[in-house]
Order: structure tokens, then C-alpha cells, then sequence
């Protein structure tokens, strides 16, 4: 049995990546799960989910500006909506992770955490969360 649960991601700006690791560990906490797996899920094609350092912000920078670089807003594009960048940003940093859980706890290292990935903001996103055990 797999339990789903939707929660709401807002984010602020065109390209953002929030820290989501809370909302995903309450929603283990509201389980009673011990051992099992979960799983975060982004259902659009212009956001999507990773795991990385949380403790210094200067990471969540150097990752945006990277992106950024190597798929610039402006370019080449023959998508006519102007967001081919969210695109290809968001199928690179993908649409799902898998965190294993263990003793009622998300094992993720020292310092992960679990991140929403906006390419196309300012919105209001969905992600899934799912708990199995």
C-alpha cells in the first residue's frame, strides 16, 4: 500500500529552488512509517524536484547560476511560449527523487535537503509525496 499525498508548492520568482524538506518529512511524520521508501513527485513540465546541500545557500546559488549559463532564458528556441528554458532546466533536474525511509526518518546525508525546482514562477505548484512501508 502506498500512501499519496498533495501538497501545495508557491513560489515567488521566474527561477527558484525551495527548500521542501519539511512538508516532506511531516508527511512522513503523519504516516507511522518505519522502513519503506518515499517518493516526491513534480507533475509539470516547467518545475521539477532534486536533492543538495541545504546548509549554505551559497550551493542553491552557484546551482541556479549554472543552469542558467548552460540554458539561458533568451536563445535559440523554437518553442513560441517563451519558457523553452523552464523546459529543458526542469527535465534536467527531473521530476521525481526516491528517499529511502529508515527508522521512521527521510535518510537523507547530513546535509541534504529536498528541493522544489521552479523554472516558470512566479506559481502555485503541486507535488506529490508518497510513503510506502
Amino acid at each position: 500500500m502506498i500512501l499519496w499525498k498533495e501538497i501545495d508548492v508557491t513560489t515567488t520568482v521566474r527561477i527558484e529552488l525551495k527548500d521542501v524538506t519539511a512538508q516532506v518529512s511531516a508527511t512522513l511524520t503523519k504516516s507511522d512509517v518505519k522502513n519503506g521508501t518515499c517518493y516526491v513527485y513534480v507533475p509539470h513540465t516547467t518545475a521539477g524536484v532534486t536533492i543538495n546541500e541545504n546548509a549554505d545557500p551559497d550551493v542553491v546559488g552557484d546551482l541556479l547560476a549554472t543552469l542558467e549559463e548552460l540554458v539561458p532564458v533568451q536563445g535559440d528556441y523554437r518553442h513560441v511560449e517563451g519558457n523553452s528554458d523552464a523546459h529543458m532546466k526542469a527535465s534536467m533536474m527531473g521530476f521525481s527523487q526516491i528517499i529511502p525511509i529508515m527508522e521512521g526518518k527521510l535518510a537523507l546525508g547530513t546535509w541534504q535537503g529536498i528541493y522544489f525546482c521552479e523554472f516558470d514562477g512566479p506559481r502555485k505548484r503541486k507535488m506529490l509525496i508518497g510513503i510506502t512501508g
